[in-house]
């Protein structure tokens, strides 16, 4: 960063002065135009509100380059800056966005970074969040002399682009990687008649839990899943129901009557996205939402892993679908899993076909787990370099 502090030292060695965002912009908030869902025509043009496109619609009202930041409802960001979105081209802004334009002295990109590290929080009143007009023509802006703004703005400009290369790079290599376990998950899962097929029902126990009422749930004690846990694990997201529990006196009052859910088992979404396996990881004490997962209790003759692996097969799926598609809300029903025909070569194939997939499975998981975390390393690197850059000595009066 030589070559700004070169020009800081050139242009402006003793601070900078700050003045207010109306004299920074042009603002724009008077041309604003609220459409009601219902009166809105479809179209081409997006139409924005407080936290960015809410729509699309057939006309326009601005077209030029434009920041937009959030007036109310949801307008401040855990850090307690405001929302802001960079518009270009034909748009429509409702009145729960500010809207402003370059005025000259200042780069509008300027203005795009700098707003976003202003914190808002002292500033925002009502019950539904607002950050007012009069409050935001008066924030403080800091404005060093133009080739001083241009500088920041090529960095700051770089590191967003930057990550955004290496965001689409590893999302390509990603989606790569996930066609290519597919695609060999589907060749070592597909058997010729040679291979012996018998029903789940054949070779194993199929089962699922006892009521439990919702007011018998708890926030602490035996983890009590529903299918929309299981299919939080599966994506690798946090579930945004939260967790849920039951009491280890009606753990065992209720195992006792359906079973105990046991390492190795298989839990199988019955209901919501249905099929969905998840093999239980540990002995601890486990229950599940009866009809949300059926248990498919761990047989000598299958590797559970084999089994989650053909769960997730093309023609199992389209056999899922066969197969449930005539009920008008889809459920996995206990008998279904029961009648599901699976084929089982011998122990030692399947051992074989699992250590291959377990093995792309894994590749793919690397990137799908690094991916947010190097996204998240890039927008601290960011956002370390925006502050350090945009943070000025005030010129003295």
């Amino acid at each position: 960063m030589s070559k700004l502090d070169d020009l800081i030292a050139e242009f402006c060695p003793n601070g900078v002065e700050y003045k207010p965002l109306e004299h920074c912009c042009c603002i724009l908030d008077n041309k604003r135009k609220p459409v009601t869902k219902s009166a809105r025509e479809a179209g081409e043009y997006p139409y924005y509100g407080a936290n960015g496109i809410q729509d699309y619609v057939s006309d326009y009202i601005f077209d030029g380059i434009y920041i937009l930041v959030g007036e109310d409802g949801s307008v401040v960001t855990p850090n307690g800056n405001p929302v802001v979105n960079w518009a270009e081209g034909k748009i429509w802004v409702n009145n729960h966005a500010h809207i402003i334009a370059e005025k000259e002295g200042v780069l509008l990109r300027y203005l795009f970074h700098y707003i976003q590290i202003i914190n808002v929080s002292a500033l925002i009143h009502g019950n539904i969040p607002k950050l007012t007009g009069s409050d935001f023509r008066a924030l403080s802006i800091p404005v060093p002399p133009l080739p001083v703004q241009s500088e920041i703005v090529r960095i700051l400009d770089n590191f967003t682009e930057l990550t955004a290369e290496l965001t689409a790079e590893l999302t390509a290599e990603l989606t790569a990687r996930e066609k290519q376990y597919s695609y060999y998950r589907d060749e070592l899962l597909t058997f010729e008649n040679e291979t012996e097929w018998n029903t789940l029902g054949e070779v194993t126990r199929i089962f699922s839990a006892s009521r439990v009422h919702k007011n018998e749930w708890t926030t602490s004690g035996v983890p009590f899943y529903r299918s929309s846990d299981v299919i939080s694990i599966f994506n690798g997201v946090e579930n945004s129901r939260g967790k849920a529990f039951i009491s280890h006196d009606l753990y065992e009052k209720l195992s006792s009557q359906s079973g105990k859910i046991q390492k190795d088992d298989i839990l199988v979404t019955g209901g919501g996205t249905i099929g969905i396996p998840y093999i239980v990881p540990t002995d601890e004490p486990l229950y599940v939402k009866d009809a949300d997962l059926i248990c498919i209790q761990k047989s000598k003759r299958l590797n559970s892993k084999f089994l989650y692996h053909y769960f997730l097969t093309t023609k199992f799926r389209q056999y899922l679908n066969n197969v449930t598609h005539n009920a008008t809300i889809a459920h996995f029903t206990i008998s279904q899993i029961a009648n599901t025909a699976v084929p089982i070569p011998p122990l030692e194939e399947q051992n074989r076909i699992v250590t291959i997939l377990d093995r792309f499975d894994a590749l793919s998981n690397d990137i799908s787990i690094g991916l947010p975390a190097e996204i998240e390393a890039r927008r601290k690197q960011y956002e370390y370099y925006r502050d350090k850059l945009l943070t000025f000595k005030e010129l003295s009066t």
